[in-house]
């Protein structure tokens, strides 16, 4: 077995056994051994690092095909919200990223990374749109995730159900924490959009159009949220469904022809 294979496995299990541990004591009143979680979820970061190199870096270039910026999205996600959990109570977030992170990790290990897909590193405009466009995504993945958590919390306190919430952090430092992810997230997606507008020639081309139109209605979405948020004073539902309808939206424009091409005509 390859080492890229066998990292990728330890990873893989070393995020479910960290999941599990979440999970079982959820909704115990003093939530999970954070200590047992982050051990096993840094064991797992280190071998995802590993497994991800690996296949990222090939033959003097950068290999930025799909299988890969997955991998390295959700690594860069993981890493994230694992370091937020050192000083924050993240507890319904982990679950969610360690355990998309263990599956991709087993699929990584028997999935073929055949298909090649260099990044121009050379080129600055190119590089730049390219990796502004996904540190904006992997930060309004995080929002995401914390407008699920900020509806969960709201739900179960309208509910007077305090015991389920005990172990999470309040309400209004969640919903503060979301807004400023999420405004951050908008200004990278605006940034990178920037970007390729300016210094990209073909960035409104006929083969890149659906992209760059699709990342413009995610935009327009987060932007409308933001400006709901903060004149209209929305929270709640209404955040989570305009911010799971603009993830959607973006998640279509920067993977989804490449998923049709790369894994379904391939």
């Amino acid at each position: 077995m390859e080492f890229s294979s066998i990292v990728s496995l330890l990873a893989s299990g070393s995020y479910a056994i960290a999941t599990l541990i979440i999970i079982s004591r959820l909704f115990h009143p003093k939530g999970p051994n954070i200590l047992y979680v982050l051990i096993f979820g840094s064991i797992g970061i280190i071998s995802h690092t590993l497994a991800t190199s690996q296949f990222l870096f090939s033959d003097q270039n950068i290999n930025f095909a799909l299988p890969n910026v997955i991998s390295l999205v959700s690594l860069v996600i993981t890493l994230t919200i694992t370091a937020m959990a050192l000083k924050y109570k993240v507890n319904l977030l982990l679950p969610v990223a360690y355990g998309f992170a263990a599956i991709w990790q087993l699929a990584s290990a028997v999935i073929p990374h055949d298909s090649q897909m260099p990044l121009i590193a050379h080129d600055f405009a190119i590089a730049s749109h390219i990796i502004v466009a996904l540190i904006a995504y992997c930060i309004l993945i995080i929002a995401m995730l914390y407008a699920f958590q900020v509806a969960y919390i709201n739900m179960k306190l309208k509910n007077k159900n305090l015991l389920a919430v005990s172990h999470l952090p309040p309400l209004m430092q969640v919903e503060g924490q979301l807004f400023a992810i999420l405004a951050v997230g908008t200004f990278c997606l605006f940034l990178s959009q920037l970007i390729g507008f300016i210094f990209l020639e073909n960035f409104i081309s006929h083969s890149n159009a659906h992209k760059t139109i699709l990342s413009l209605v995610a935009l327009t979405i987060y932007a409308v949220t933001l400006w709901g948020h903060f004149k209209q004073g929305w929270r709640g539902h209404k955040v989570l469904i305009l911010t799971i309808s603009a993830s959607v939206v973006l998640t279509l424009s920067y993977f989804g022809s490449r998923f049709v091409k790369e894994f379904l005509l391939s």
